[in-house]
């Protein structure tokens, strides 16, 4: 009975990134602008790759997911942010709360699946380019796809149940500007030492054993590049690869420091910068990066561009 008093009537205060007026207005033009760039880039990934038979290939059906993904886990958490940084009482509801750290957090393991299975493929198109074709054919793909997306929405399970099993009580203040699992376990009033065990071997599981995986193809992959004896060669492999890389850099490295570091040595103030980097500007930059370094993803752009300018002429 007692927990459930601590539970049952609680309604969260998001405090958000800052609690001045100007300020939060000026934040709200600098989001509202991110995430517009971040629906119109993915958009246009996802539709240039759809209607351009050239890139209908193993590689750009996984940056299509990707693209979609973003847009999903930006749009769970930026419009909140919008609505919040006008608003003076920034309240959300504790089911709202457990909803919004569900959904993020499926998306944001499964953008981690997804750019390991991007990994991957890299790994069989270069380092076994005769029998690509036919290990990552479209119904292996398919069912490569719908295990991340699963995987994803079943691991967090473990992320969200751990955390609102906690008694909450005293003031009911989250320190962030989304429901996020760290945020959350700072305000639970009893000892949360196994919870945090618990969450940190799932952990393990979905940032670092993806990550030793990409690492372990890109070190085949870079013997193998290494290996072939035209300079065009080599840079033409380095080059469908850079993208990838970045967008793994930039993911992966906010994330883990996010969630592999211990409590003690994080602040609510860190957090919530970190988290506004993978949450909010990698799904904005990852269409810059994939369009920027890629003369297929371009081309299709350009040519996407002229045609649309010349029936509209």
């Amino acid at each position: 009975m007692e927990w459930r008093n601590h539970t049952s009537l609680i309604e969260f205060i998001l405090l958000g990134l800052s609690s001045q007026p100007k300020t939060q207005i000026f934040l709200f033009v600098v989001f509202l602008i991110i995430y517009m760039i971040t629906l119109a880039g993915n958009i246009l990934i996802i539709m240039v790759i759809k209607t351009n038979h050239n890139l209908h290939t193993p590689m750009y059906f996984f940056l299509s997911n990707l693209s979609f993904v973003d847009i999903c886990y930006t749009s769970t958490i930026v419009p909140r942010m919008l609505r919040d940084f006008l608003s003076k009482k920034k309240v959300i509801s504790y089911h709202e709360c457990a909803a919004q750290m569900y959904i993020s957090l499926s998306l944001g393991e499964t953008e981690c699946a997804l750019l390991a299975v991007m990994a991957y493929d890299r790994y069989v198109a270069i380092c076994n380019p005769l029998n690509y074709t036919v290990i990552m054919n479209n119904s292996t793909c398919i069912t490569i796809a719908v295990v991340t997306w699963i995987s994803g929405f079943l691991l967090s399970v473990v992320h969200v149940a751990f955390t609102l099993q906690l008694p909450f009580c005293g003031h009911n203040q989250i320190d962030h500007f989304l429901c996020e699992v760290p945020a959350m376990l700072r305000l639970a009033c009893t000892d949360t030492h196994v919870n945090e065990i618990v969450i940190f071997a799932v952990d393990v599981i979905i940032l670092m054993i993806p990550v030793s995986l990409i690492s372990v193809s890109y070190v085949y992959i870079i013997l193998t590049i290494l290996k072939i004896k035209s300079a065009d060669g080599r840079l033409k492999a380095f080059s469908t690869c850079a993208s990838h890389v970045t967008a793994v850099i930039l993911f992966y490295g906010s994330a883990i420091v996010m969630y592999m570091r211990p409590r003690s040595s994080s602040s609510p103030e860190q957090d919530k910068i970190t988290s506004v980097f993978y949450t909010v500007i990698t799904p904005m930059l990852n269409p810059l990066i994939y369009t920027l370094r890629n003369k297929d993803v371009k081309g299709a752009v350009k040519q996407s561009i002229r045609k649309n300018l010349c029936s509209k002429a």
